[in-house]
């Protein structure tokens, strides 16, 4: 945890309120997402109970499975549910339009206009939606033990959902908690913020109470049901176990239908409070103006969204069971090279963000005293320009002279290299030579270079251009790694699951 951060979670156990952490928020909402509250039974894996889902907060459809302990039903559930979310990744993707691409713009392609953006209340949401996917996404639609068509096709879907999940700059699918928790800060811990009701509390506590006297009230498993995927253990004990051995022990079609519908009225009254505060929370997020960089980040989770979607409009074959070593390797460096040029687009929209590098000395914010616009030096057979400035700081600094490749958020093309670092009692003044961005001769472009009496802000945070490592094509991949890896061809084994 930060300093920061910390802070925060001691001033609002001090206020009883919760506390921002940055200005702006760093994710996209949609217009209308789509949300999916699930419950599972206790003791088994992934063996759904119900689930409420919709994109709408006042027509939710409600999903029983009516004996989740058969096999048979686990795959009925999967199949209503398919209902409802194959439908609106359809309808998201109705739309294009065109973008100009190359150097000149002269080219255009053609992108979704839209993406699915799906809501859970938890991480733990993510993990059911995950175990879903990998449940369904290999069964078979004929032969023996046949399912229907869009079983497999929501289990595909739902597995590239999860794995985009696990990227931090995504929006693709959202878990609530976490979401809130990187904006609000309260006064319990970070497990207690696990509890959808207790954060909701602190953050929008009801009139007349503090958040700290709202989040007791929200621990009572009675008044605020969990948010999933598991069940309350004494609604399990009092109302579920009973609800499934009376299912189980009916006589006649009519007697278990009455006993089915009092059990989706019982589930209902578990899944509506959580539904509830999953809509209150993505308005609270939806109130606080997006990041500079949000609307790029959705354009590239458009992208994502539009080749998936022509992969299974052309291939449609499912995620294998495994990734081999070429594909576990590319994506861990996508997950690093995304993740740093995330941590750098946040700290460049959001300056709360960016207070906790400058506090940890990693970036320093100062006046410049001294700027020479049209130095140039000759390291060769060129002269180059090369101007120099000198900031006067007051941050904790780390850097040390040699450091290179440091940016200003307001120029984040041009690099800086510190020439000398000097200590004068609180102040620091900081030696930069600057290169890049400044035009292609000798005197630098208006406005390119910081004028004395500017302020600026640098760090080793980058947002430009990032290239992917290098890896082997999949013929020359060593033997230590597998050798190359065979064309993945689903057989009948890999759809088998002890839990499912």
């Amino acid at each position: 945890m930060s300093t920061l951060t910390s802070y925060a979670r001691a001033l609002a156990a001090e206020t009883g309120q919760a506390k921002r952490l940055g200005t702006v928020r760093h994710l996209h909402v949609h217009d209308r997402p789509l949300v999916i509250v699930p419950l599972t039974l206790a003791g088994e894996t992934n063996a759904p109970v119900a689930a409420m889902a919709g994109s709408q907060h006042d027509k939710p459809t409600v999903i029983v499975a009516g004996q989740p302990r058969m096999r048979s039903k686990r795959l009925d559930f999967a199949a209503e549910l398919a209902e409802v979310v194959l439908p609106f990744i359809t309808e998201c993707a109705q739309r294009i339009e065109y973008v100009p691409t190359g150097r000149d713009g002269s080219e255009m392609r053609t992108r979704m206009a839209d993406a699915p953006q799906l809501w859970v209340p938890n991480p733990g949401g993510i993990s059911y939606l995950r175990m879903l996917g990998r449940m369904t996404r290999l069964r078979k639609t004929v032969g023996e033990y046949a399912v229907p068509l869009p079983v497999p096709e929501m289990g595909k879907w739902l597995t590239w959902f999860a794995e985009q999940s696990e990227f931090a700059d995504t929006s693709l699918l959202q878990a609530t908690t976490r979401a809130l928790s990187g904006v609000w800060a309260t006064g319990q811990s970070s497990v207690e913020d696990g509890n959808l009701a207790a954060l909701m509390a602190w953050i929008a506590p009801p009139p007349g109470q503090s958040g700290a006297q709202a989040a007791r009230r929200a621990e009572d498993p009675v008044t605020c049901p969990p948010a999933g995927p598991s069940t309350d253990p004494t609604f399990d004990a009092v109302v579920l176990k009973p609800a499934l051995d009376a299912i189980d022990k009916a006589t006649s079609d009519a007697a278990r239908a009455r006993l089915l519908q009092r059990l989706a009225d019982d589930l209902t009254g578990q899944l509506q409070p959580t539904w509830d505060l999953v809509w209150q929370a993505i308005e609270a997020l939806r109130a606080i103006p997006a990041g500079n960089h949000v609307p790029h980040r959705w354009e590239r989770d458009r992208d994502n969204f539009g080749g998936y979607y022509q992969h299974l409009a052309s291939d449609g074959r499912p995620q294998a069971r495994r990734d081999n070593a070429e594909r576990s390797a590319r994506r861990l460096n996508d997950l690093e090279r995304r993740l740093a040029l995330y941590d750098a687009q946040r700290a460049f929209d959001d300056p709360m963000v960016m207070a906790e590098y400058r506090m940890g000395g990693d970036a320093f914010c100062g006046n410049v005293i001294h700027a020479e616009p049209d130095r140039t030096v000759k390291p060769g057979n060129r002269r180059q320009l090369r101007p120099l400035i000198v900031v006067q700081t007051t941050d904790p600094l780390r850097l040390l002279p040699g450091d290179a490749d440091l940016t200003d958020q307001q120029r984040p093309k041009q690099t800086a290299t510190i020439l000398d670092v000097q200590h004068s009692g609180t102040a620091t003044h900081v030696t930069l030579e600057l290169s890049g961005s400044m035009g292609r001769g000798l005197t630098a472009t208006p406005g390119s270079v910081p004028e004395r009496g500017g302020t600026v802000t640098y760090s080793r945070l980058r947002t430009g251009y990032s290239a992917p490592g290098a890896f082997p094509d999949r013929d020359s991949i060593p033997w230590t790694h597998g050798g190359p890896p065979a064309q993945h061809i689903a057989t009948e084994d890999d759809a088998r699951e002890e839990w499912s």
